[in-house]
């Protein structure tokens, strides 16, 4: 018998599996579901768990998850005698009932728990495990996944997600907990009664936006334009409502009007096909209300409201989205443009830093410039512009608190990445959407002020720096033999680099997993100073480039890519031409 089979069959007969788990698995007929269903374990990686709600090991359910927290558990008592985590949630399916089950194992394990009463944004729970001075916090969400989908991610002390060593210690400990006879769990009264479960209520939501609101630089503005500036707004039935709607109100902005039928929590979206504000479908019943109202700008946040989509009306009427990397430029140009105004920025303005990730827009680098900004890139994911913040304030407490570029102490001011989420401040360590919709609508409300609309003031950015476009692509591989298929077309790229792609020469190559760079013009090769990881970047002539590598959370290989044009039609035609090269080289 196969092993998947010995697994599913112990599944369906071992009286530890409760009966609703084991009827689940008798009822499936298609012996290719069992497969995939036990196929291996759901993998614990550095961005934690996500898949696919159900019953069986390669499944999101309370063996899978639970082992998790057991495993994450461990590791806390054996960092510190006496741990403590918060525990937030989303709107997905089964996401309270898995916040409320690990939060009776971190019980059961001696660690103090707080757990939200109700669903909460992710980018709060960053700003909790801070406020509360937790050892680590986790978030149950599948962010912009399917509705079938759910997720588990984890943050440590700094409020960031865990990156090494931790990251890979807690894999360890994770996996150690092979049996899941292992989890230890205590019913609630028990765990209130040894003061070990903390249900948090409204205290952490008003610092919280308390902490927004603070970002804000031209108070002013919003307060003048309060009555003419529109806002439409759907948190696609996820966690962004409560607290969007209340820091806009405390602003001061009156018109804003929520898409009723994606206001209200609900693990169905039943709108939509998935969550996500990257895709168009998903802005179809916002857009439709905001051509009703003649609203200024649109917004849209995913269900665990760190990420942030945008469409802007032009001076035509016509509604224009903007990609995660032209709402997180036109942010980072209006607030370093603000700062430098009013002496905010350090005295030596090259102890301020932007930063950013490898795949996102290389025009970040032209703006920061523009204001005398450092500019750091980081690889993929919010995690690491976290570590970098850490990395900042432990520089600048060796220095008395004080920016010294020369050592390594800088002044965070600003972090985004392509992928439509942005921090303004340091009270968190992840993306935040919450503030980025504050921080967009002021921005609107400024620039209206001047008779511009934000298509206007990007236009005017990119007329300054060059015309830069990104987008990206991926290629999905599903089942048992999907890893394989990845890693032999990652295995093939490095054994036989490509030298050209398209009309574009590749002038260098970067290789984070060897960590060298080899420049293929001159044949010399650098070390990167990145952390390892799987990931090939590809630096081309005329300004262009490309990144690919493996996804995460998803059985993906991505490929990010971007170029400069002397025109907004000509930067939309290479980045064309260089897609289609670019879906050859995943297909072949």
């Amino acid at each position: 018998m196969k092993e998947y089979l010995a697994e599913y069959e112990r599944w369906i007969s071992d009286p530890f599996f409760d009966e609703n788990t084991r009827n689940e698995l008798k009822s499936i007929k298609d012996p290719k579901e069992i497969e995939d269903r036990f196929y291996k374990r759901l993998s614990f990686g550095t961005g934690g768990l996500r898949g696919v709600i159900g019953a069986g090991t390669n499944r999101m359910n309370f063996y899978t998850v639970g082992k998790a927290s057991q495993g994450l558990a461990d590791f806390i008592n054996f960092e510190t005698e006496k741990g403590s985590i918060v525990i937030a949630y989303d709107s997905r399916n089964m996401s309270k009932e898995f916040a409320k089950d690990s939060a009776l194992i971190f019980a059961a394990n001696g660690i103090k728990t707080y757990l939200f009463d109700a669903l909460r944004p992710t980018p709060e729970l960053s700003f909790a495990v801070r406020y509360l001075g937790a050892t680590a916090g986790v978030v149950i969400t599948a962010s912009h996944n399917p509705p079938q989908y759910n997720g588990y991610k984890v943050y440590w002390s700094d409020g960031a997600q865990i990156v090494p060593p931790y990251d890979k210690k807690i894999i360890e400990s994770i996996n150690a907990v092979n049996d899941y006879s292992l989890i230890k769990r205590i019913n609630e009264e028990q765990a209130v009664s040894n003061g070990l479960l903390l249900v948090i209520s409204t205290e952490i939501d008003d610092a919280y936006a308390e902490k927004i609101k603070g970002i804000i630089l031209n108070p002013d503005a919003i307060l003048r334009q309060a009555d003419s500036i529109k806002i439409v707004y759907s948190p696609l039935n996820g966690t962004g409502r409560m607290p969007v709607l209340r820091v806009l109100k405390e602003l001061g902005f009156k018109n804003v009007w929520t898409v009723k039928e994606q206001e209200m929590p609900d693990g169905n979206f039943p709108t939509l096909k998935y969550p996500n504000p990257e895709d168009p479908a998903a802005f179809d019943l916002a857009l439709k209300l905001a051509k009703e109202k003649d609203a200024d700008i649109v917004l849209a946040t995913d269900p665990d409201a760190d990420r942030l989509g945008v469409y802007v009306k032009d001076k035509n009427g016509r509604y224009k989205a903007f990609s995660g990397n032209m709402s997180g430029l036109l942010i980072a140009d209006y607030r370093l443009s603000q700062m430098a105004k009013k002496g905010l920025l350090p005295e030596n303005r090259a102890d301020a830093a932007l930063v950013t990730t490898i795949v996102s827009s290389r025009l970040s680098e032209k703006i920061a410039a523009e204001y005398g900004v450092t500019t750091f890139n980081v690889l993929t994911g919010f995690k690491y512009i976290g570590e970098k913040i850490k990395e900042f304030e432990i520089a600048k407490a060796a220095c008395g608190d004080k920016t010294d570029n020369t050592k390594g102490a800088y002044e965070f001011v600003f972090g985004f990445e392509e992928s439509y989420g942005c921090l303004i401040g340091t009270y968190a360590r992840d993306k935040d959407a919450v503030t980025a919709v504050c921080a967009l609508c002021e921005a609107a409300a400024f620039y209206k002020e001047q008779g511009l609309t934000l298509c206007e003031v990007m236009d005017g950015i990119f007329t300054r720096h060059g015309f830069f476009k990104e987008d990206l692509v991926s290629a999905t591989y599903y089942g048992p033999d999907g890893l394989d298929k990845m890693n032999g077309i990652m295995q093939k790229l490095r054994e036989k680099p490509l030298l050209t792609i398209n009309d574009y020469k590749v002038k260098a190559i970067r290789d984070y997993k060897s960590g060298e760079r080899v420049n293929l013009v001159t044949g010399e090769k650098a070390g990167l100073t990145l952390n390892v990881s799987d990931v090939l970047y590809y630096e081309l002539d005329n300004d262009g480039w490309f990144c690919v590598r493996p996804s995460g959370t998803e059985p993906k290989i991505k490929l990010y890519f971007g170029v400069k044009g002397r025109t907004e039609n000509e930067a939309n035609e290479m980045a064309e031409m260089l897609k289609s090269a670019l879906i050859a080289v995943v297909k072949n």
